[in-house]
Order: C-alpha cells, then sequence, then structure tokens
C-alpha cells in the first residue's frame, strides 16, 4: 500500500504518458502516480522511497530513467537548486522556488515574483525557460 492516500489512478496517468507519447510500464505507471498526485518537489531518493512498498519495488535505475525521461517530455519539471541536489516539480507551469538550505525544503515562491527582461541574446539563440530559486538560510 502506498503511503500517499491521494494518488493518481492508474487510467489518468496511461493517459498522461501516452499524450507525451510515453509507453506506459509498470514502473513508469507507479511512478507517475505518485508524481502526478499533488503539485509538489520531490527528489529522486523521496521517489523512490513512495513508490518501493510491500506490493511493488522499482530499481534505483529506474526511477532515475523515468524522472529523465518525464522531464525531457514536459511531465515534470527539473528544478537544479546546486550541482549535488536536483527536485522534480510536478507544476510545470512558469514559476519560481525558494530553497531552504537549513532544512533541504524547496517550495513556490509567490506568484507576484517578476522577472523584467533577459539580456540580448544573439539570433540564433531562443529563450525555452527561465528558472529563479531563492536560496535562504534560518537567520538563528
Amino acid at each position: 500500500m502506498h503511503q500517499y492516500a491521494d494518488l493518481l489512478g492508474k487510467q489518468e496517468v496511461v493517459t498522461k504518458l501516452q499524450a507525451k507519447g510515453i509507453t506506459p510500464t509498470t514502473q513508469r505507471l507507479v511512478i507517475g502516480q505518485v508524481l502526478f498526485a499533488r503539485p509538489q518537489h520531490l527528489s529522486a531518493e523521496q521517489v523512490l522511497e513512495l513508490v518501493n512498498t510491500e506490493d511493488t519495488h522499482v530499481s534505483k535505475a529506474t526511477v532515475y530513467n523515468t524522472l529523465n525521461l518525464f522531464a525531457r517530455s514536459g511531465l515534470i519539471r527539473e528544478v537544479i537548486v546546486d550541482p549535488t541536489k536536483i527536485f522534480y516539480d510536478s507544476n510545470t507551469t512558469p514559476h519560481y522556488h525558494m530553497f531552504a538550505i537549513d532544512t533541504g525544503i524547496l517550495s513556490d515562491l509567490p506568484s507576484d515574483v517578476e522577472v523584467k527582461g533577459v539580456p540580448e541574446l544573439p539570433s540564433d539563440i531562443t529563450v525555452v525557460g527561465l528558472d529563479v530559486v531563492l536560496r535562504v538560510r534560518s537567520s538563528d
């Protein structure tokens, strides 16, 4: 039994995967059910822990490969908070993040954060996204 009571239904995950041309294997379905349960930020290690229960076992390599596949297809968003820490965000709409260094928690910043303009780029380069991660530490 999974730790999440509100897992997304298998058919909903099948539909999401097929819409992106991804074959819905058993492991991908389990990972998708956890990832798409609600807007959240999970590390690969957290996903691995959540998908491996008494009823299912998914290898570490499969979790990493699936997260990379989902990110490449646009189903989830990679948020790199430092060179050793990547979170996978199930909310793919444009938004920014705050990373609490002391706790390791990544959260969404309020939607009123504004980034004005980007530097002038060569004509053969197109902006495909803009990531903002505000890193914070407790003042104590």
